[in-house]
C-alpha cells in the first residue's frame, strides 16, 4: 500500500478485510474484481477479494489462531463446534469444503458429515 495506508479510514477497514482474506491494494492498481472503497468523494483504497477455496483455507487458519493449536488437536466437542461454524460460513458449499475440512480436523469425511447431521437433527428437534 501507499501512504493511504495512513488513512484512518483505511485503518478502520482493515480488520474485516484481514478476516475475509483479502488484501488492500492502492486504487490505481485496482483490477476486474477488485473494490474500491472512496471516502470523503475520493477513492482511498481498493480490496481484492480472495477466490473462495482460498477463503476456507484462510478461515481455517483464522480458526486455528483464534484456538491457539492445530484443528486436529481440538477435542471432539470442540471439532463440532468449529464445524457448525464452518457450515454457517458457507464452508461446505465449497468444491471439496468436506475434504479439506476433514484433513484440517485429522477426521474422516465420514465424521464430518455425521457432525453436520447432527447439528441439522438438533435443529430440526428430531
Amino acid at each position: 500500500m501507499t501512504a493511504a495506508a495512513d488513512q484512518p479510514f483505511v485503518a478502520a477497514v482493515k480488520p474485516l478485510v484481514d478476516a475475509m482474506g483479502g488484501e488492500m491494494v492502492a486504487p490505481e492498481c485496482a483490477q476486474g474484481d477488485d473494490v474500491v472503497l472512496s471516502w470523503e468523494g475520493r477513492e482511498v483504497v481498493a480490496v481484492r477479494l480472495p477466490h473462495l477455496s482460498d477463503s476456507l483455507d484462510h478461515i481455517l487458519a483464522e480458526l486455528e489462531r483464534r484456538h491457539g493449536v492445530p484443528l486436529s488437536q481440538l477435542d471432539r466437542k470442540t471439532k463440532q463446534s468449529v464445524v457448525r461454524i464452518l457450515e454457517q460460513r458457507g464452508a461446505f458449499s465449497v468444491r471439496h469444503g468436506v475434504e479439506t475440512v476433514a484433513g484440517a480436523l485429522g477426521v474422516s469425511r465420514f465424521t464430518v458429515y455425521n457432525y453436520l447431521n447432527r447439528e441439522s437433527a438438533a435443529r430440526n428437534g428430531d
